[in-house]
């Protein structure tokens, strides 16, 4: 095995077999680290982006943060009743794109495509800069660093999900269980000192200095805020059902299983924390300011201290946050998928890769991800006003799309009404988000949303002209099947020539071969031409090739040998043009740069000018160092 090849099989993976398959699916214990790090680690900063608005109110803020926070809970137990259902109506993976086109259409499917599309590159964006965020909370003296960190958590995480789901889920298994035991104990113990104080607890370390109160009171407009920037703890919620197929049999029960845990340790942590953050008089910091602190980090250090269970707790946080982005990992590509399945996006995100994955759906996820925290340099704050649209609008169709399964079903008047509460809940929340969100940037995501749908629809269009185009609706006409005109540039009576005159011979008997003369003297192909090819055929009996030389004064090459191509198809009516290229290929990268490419060019000249009678046929010939004979000295 070659040195290459052992590298990429250590760092994603030796391939695996399409019969492998069943290895790879998961249960509940790693299902929650593949499908649930998104909405887990959204406690870290949908807490947080919703106490950062209420910086202007000062302690006042910190009041309003538990009413949100069992709102937001509210909401995510309605969206969990309705995904249950999902699960158990599409067992082969339900997501809100599945969902919204098999019942409401293609256009609210192309909406809940493309809404959850960016919503899985967002969430990419902001687990990585949430994750590099805890850090520098820890370690100040990075900051200058941020969007460096960002890119090489990318890479990382890159790194590890192409090595397949089974993997993935290992590696993920004890930071995502550090985290949510962690932060339960942090939880735990909070919860003791503050029944154990009357409700009004001491931080165990002194708590930053809190800023000043800039807002006498909180606006219903200012709430609004602050309850769609909490919602960003709700995104996520919908791997489990976009991955049913993921989970070993039973897969329905486990994907349940999985969803329900992921929910139940969510509420959990966002109820904790908002009740924690009151009780400990916690505010949250301007994240572009100096001496920026998170709020969980702030919460951690009020109820453990500062001594190594803070750090052991940051760490799993930064962790977990920088991880969370495997969810849209998971996700995104199982998404690209089944919209290029209706032909909506290129068929590339059909292949699947060497360790059974949809890797092109990776590659693009990479590629946005990368673009969002560079425009955005790394800042989970500047991301945020972006999030959130994209989810709900996806919750929304999906349990609009269940109404009218349920309704087709007629027998389920429960279920329709589980999703129907959902739809609605989720519908008023995409208005909320989206008008509390839209100067911050929400309009950002609307017009991404809306030139998804304008590229996948002229994907759509693309791919139902090419059917038009080739579908053939009859047999072969034998009648139809002529001998063609074969045309072969040459340059000069070599090997190579000789490899692609023969093919010819053996396809044709109407044989031009094209040399361009771009000088007045004759070239060595005109004064070798009757003595190494025409007597030899002439002998053997068989057909004589027509040489035909093409005079260029300007010295071009290439483009003497289209025109001629093109003239010879345009004087034939019904035969095709097999135009053989003979090309050298050598046996290192590096020798490209010694030969000239004009083989390579010429092959897109014609491919690109020319039609459906004109075939382009390569003739290689491989300089292989064991048959090159050395020169005479």
């Amino acid at each position: 095995m070659a040195i290459s090849t052992k590298i990429v099989n250590l760092l994603f993976g030796r391939p695996l077999a399409t019969s492998e398959e069943r290895a790879e699916h998961i249960g509940p214990i790693a299902g929650i680290p593949i499908f649930g790090l998104d909405a887990l680690s959204s406690a870290a900063y949908g807490p947080e982006a919703a106490l950062t608005l209420l910086i202007p109110l000062g302690m006042l803020g910190v009041q309003y943060i538990v009413p949100v926070s069992v709102a937001i809970v509210i909401l995510l137990a309605i969206v969990y009743m309705s995904y249950r259902q999902t699960i158990e109506a599409y067992p082969r993976g339900g997501g809100s794109y599945t969902v919204a086109s098999q019942n409401l259409g293609t256009g609210p499917g192309l909406l809940a495509a493309a809404a959850l599309m960016i919503d899985y590159v967002l969430t990419a964006s902001v687990g990585i800069s949430a994750g590099v965020g805890a850090l520098i909370s820890a370690v100040p003296s990075l900051q200058p660093h941020t969007l460096e960190l960002c890119l090489a958590v990318l890479l990382i995480l890159t790194l590890v999900n192409m090595r397949g789901v089974h993997d993935t889920g290992v590696v993920f298994m004890i930071p995502t269980y550090l985290f949510t035991g962690t932060l339960l104990i942090v939880i735990a113990v909070g919860a003791v000192q503050t029944l154990a104080n009357g409700g009004h607890p001491h931080p165990v370390a002194p708590m930053p200095a809190m800023p000043p109160a800039t807002v006498a009171f909180a606006g219903w407009w200012l709430l609004l805020k602050v309850f769609s920037s909490g919602c960003t703890a709700m995104t996520g919620v919908e791997a489990v059902s976009n991955g049913v197929m993921a989970f070993r049999d039973p897969t329905q029960k486990n994907a349940k299983t999985t969803l329900t845990i992921i929910i139940a340790l969510l509420a959990i942590l966002l109820l904790g924390i908002a009740l924690l953050c009151r009780a400990y008089r916690i505010v949250a910091t301007n994240p572009d300011g100096p001496g920026y602190e998170s709020v969980l980090s702030m919460l951690t250090r009020a109820v453990m201290g500062h001594g190594w269970f803070y750090y052991v707790t940051i760490g799993s946080v930064l962790l977990v946050l920088a991880l969370s982005a495997n969810t849209a990992f998971a996700d995104f590509p199982r998404l690209t998928r089944a919209i290029a399945q209706d032909d909506y996006l290129p068929h590339v995100f059909l292949l699947r890769g060497r360790r059974l994955l949809y890797s092109w759906g990776i590659y693009v996820l990479v590629f946005l991800t990368a673009s969002l925290l560079i425009i955005f340099g790394g800042v989970t704050d500047r991301l945020i006003p972006l999030y959130a649209i994209g989810a709900f609008t996806a919750f929304t169709l999906s349990q609009a799309g269940m109404v009218m399964h349920w309704m087709r079903q007629g027998n389920a008047p429960v279920r329709m009404f589980v999703n129907g509460l959902g739809a609605t809940a989720t519908g008023i929340t995409t208005l909320v988000v989206l008008v509390a969100k839209f100067v911050d940037g929400a309009w950002i995501t609307l017009l991404l949303i809306t030139a998804m749908i304008v590229v996948m629809r002229a994907v759509k269009w693309h791919y139902a002209r090419v059917n038009r185009a080739i579908d053939l609706d009859r047999p072969i006409i034998p009648a139809d099947v002529k001998e063609p005109i074969v045309v072969v540039p040459i340059d000069r009576w070599t090997r190579i020539t000789e490899k692609a005159l023969s093919f010819a011979l053996s396809m044709s008997t109407d044989i031009r071969c094209v040399h361009v003369q771009v000088g007045d003297e004759p070239d060595s192909i005109s004064r070798d031409w009757d003595k190494e090819i025409v007597q030899p055929l002439c002998d053997a009996g068989r057909c004589i090739p027509k040489l035909e030389i093409l005079k260029s004064p300007y010295r071009y090459v290439l483009m003497p040998v289209i025109d001629y191509v093109l003239e010879v198809e345009k004087q034939s009516r019904f035969q095709k043009i097999c135009v053989l290229v003979p090309e050298l290929v050598v046996t290192h990268w590096w020798e490209n740069l010694l030969h000239n490419r004009r083989a390579d060019l010429l092959k897109v000249l014609l491919l690109v000018r020319g039609n459906q009678r004109i075939i382009v046929i390569n003739i290689p010939w491989y300089l292989d160092k064991r048959t090159v004979t050395p020169p005479a000295h």
